[in-house]
């Protein structure tokens, strides 16, 4: 199956000891592209390191994560975000809302998040979006974003038909992490909302490992799981929707 992992952490400290492999195993699962999220300023530069050794198929992205708001220095961040995009980041974040957890005020998570919206606007990429018990304000964060011109995706998304089908409104794409193979999923027609063209797949790994590995350390060649769970809810071949959403994330990322 041809796929793009389309938000992989691989610059994170669980792939330190085989890296190399995970990124061999994902080209030989059928992988085209693996698009390495910088979800700080370190991690991107880190991500940067992994697309610069491995160009045409590791891509980096560059933002703050919403559990890092409370330290968000606009000037510092922006700037950083600003100079990673200079050096090849297809992408900004991942950014976005958690008030799931209490590591960042809300206040503080909604500038930092409006901030890099503002920054995507101005340098004309896409957005990278986590969003978790925030609804209400990322709805309005992202459909206000989408009257500006800002597109971006809802990575790893497990929120409302309601929320999903206002950001696809807004020009937005969705993506579906290994939680839609585990037996607590019951929203397949969540699965079967988004447009064929608004479609993407992911691993999120290190973390999310799909059935049948779930509860170990997630990778990219695992994704062809994700994917035929995906093509099961929506009565598609397999194959066939990896190489759509590998498509979709050509198309959003501006990929080679």
């Amino acid at each position: 199956m041809e796929f793009i992992d389309s938000h992989v952490h691989l610059a994170d400290q669980a792939f330190d000891a085989d890296r190399e492999s995970i990124v061999e195993r994902a080209r030989q699962t059928g992988a085209s592209a693996l698009v390495c999220i910088g979800e700080s300023l370190e991690a991107a530069r880190r991500a940067r390191a992994l697309a610069e050794a491995h160009p045409g198929f590791c891509y980096h992205t560059a933002g703050v994560h919403p559990h890092d708001a409370a330290g968000f220095d606009p000037a510092r961040a922006l700037a950083g975000i600003r100079e990673e995009i200079a050096l090849g980041a297809v992408a900004i974040g991942e950014c976005g809302l958690d008030f799931h957890y209490d590591h960042s005020p809300p206040d503080q998570q909604r500038a930092a998040f409006a901030a890099q919206l503002s920054l995507a606007g101005e340098l004309r990429r896409p957005v990278v979006v986590h969003t978790r018990e925030a609804e209400a304000d990322t709805r309005d964060m992202v459909v206000d974003a989408g009257r500006a011109g800002v597109v971006g995706v809802l990575h790893c998304y497990t929120g409302s038909a309601g929320l999903a089908e206002d950001a696809l409104s807004a020009g937005w794409y969705v993506s579906f992490s290994g939680i839609v193979t585990f037996k607590k999923w019951t929203d397949d027609a969540l699965l079967r909302l988004v447009p064929d063209d608004r479609l993407l797949v992911e691993s999120d790994a290190p973390y999310l490992a799909p059935v049948p590995h779930r509860g170990k350390r997630n990778e990219p060649a695992w994704v062809p799981f994700t994917a035929a769970r995906v093509a099961a809810a929506r009565g598609v071949d397999g194959a066939a929707l990896g190489a759509l959403t590998a498509a979709n994330a050509r198309r959003l990322f501006r990929l080679a």
